[in-house]
């Protein structure tokens, strides 16, 4: 769902009655509590750090969705295309979730989703040119360091307030280990038998990737954007190299 059907729907929850006027901030509160009962509300958080967060799952999520979406447009009626779907569909509930909680924490999406919309299915269809293996690779790259960030901010919300957050890190949690699953599904699909140069930079370039989504979060971008473009052009070139021999 995009982010302004997210908001659509999220606006319609708390229609009030023809005639009744109610302040802006009002609506924020209403929202704030239909996602977050755990009591986390606009006034209550630190909004630096909840906005970090939420802007840059969103677009980790955004670009796993464009990578499966690659993957699938070239192995879609392969064998392992229900397994690949089973995990994209696990992907569209995570984007669904963040572009929620981006309504109801009022978070700006970056700037940079045509970034990610090119060189997540760039990416996700480059590397399923080479195959299952291939695919798998980047999965368990990408799924790996994805986890790793997740990691890092369950740590920030718990030495921050555990009981406030409670919603959000029950979230964070959930698709962390859904991540995890992901990534041991690449494992068992042959990830490793891609050839040690491929896996090798795809273990060592996707945490540029993830680098990326946290510059885009703090609108950080020249140093990582261009590290991230270069790790995608090897990636791509290493394509079309095995393709071509």
């Amino acid at each position: 769902m995009s982010c302004a059907g997210a908001a659509a729907a999220a606006c319609s929850l708390w229609r009030l009655p023809t005639g009744t006027r109610r302040p802006i901030s009002a609506y924020g509160r209403r929202i704030s509590i239909r996602f977050c009962s755990s009591g986390m509300t606009l006034d209550n958080i630190n909004r630096a750090a909840v906005d970090r967060i939420i802007r840059v799952d969103h677009a980790g999520e955004y670009g796993a969705n464009r990578i499966y979406a690659g993957q699938m447009a070239v192995l879609g009626r392969t064998s392992i295309g229900p397994v690949i779907q089973k995990m994209w569909d696990q992907e569209k509930h995570h984007l669904k979730k963040f572009s929620e909680l981006m309504v109801a924490l009022r978070v700006r999406p970056t700037v940079l989703m045509p970034f990610w919309n090119v060189v997540g299915f760039a990416l996700g269809a480059g590397t399923a040119l080479l195959g299952k293996e291939g695919a798998m690779a980047c999965t368990v790259a990408v799924e790996e360091s994805i986890a790793h960030h997740y990691n890092n901010q369950i740590r920030k919300l718990m030495e921050e307030d555990p009981e406030k957050y409670e919603e959000l890190l029950q979230v964070i949690k959930k698709f962390r280990d859904e991540e995890l699953e992901h990534h041991d599904i690449g494992l068992e699909h042959d990830a490793e038998l891609v050839g040690t140069d491929l896996y090798s930079l795809l273990v060592i370039g996707a945490p540029y990737l993830e680098g990326s989504s946290i510059c885009c979060s703090e609108e950080r971008y020249p140093g990582r954007m261009q590290r991230s473009n270069i790790f995608v052009r090897k990636i791509l070139k290493y394509v079309h190299f095995s393709l071509s021999v």
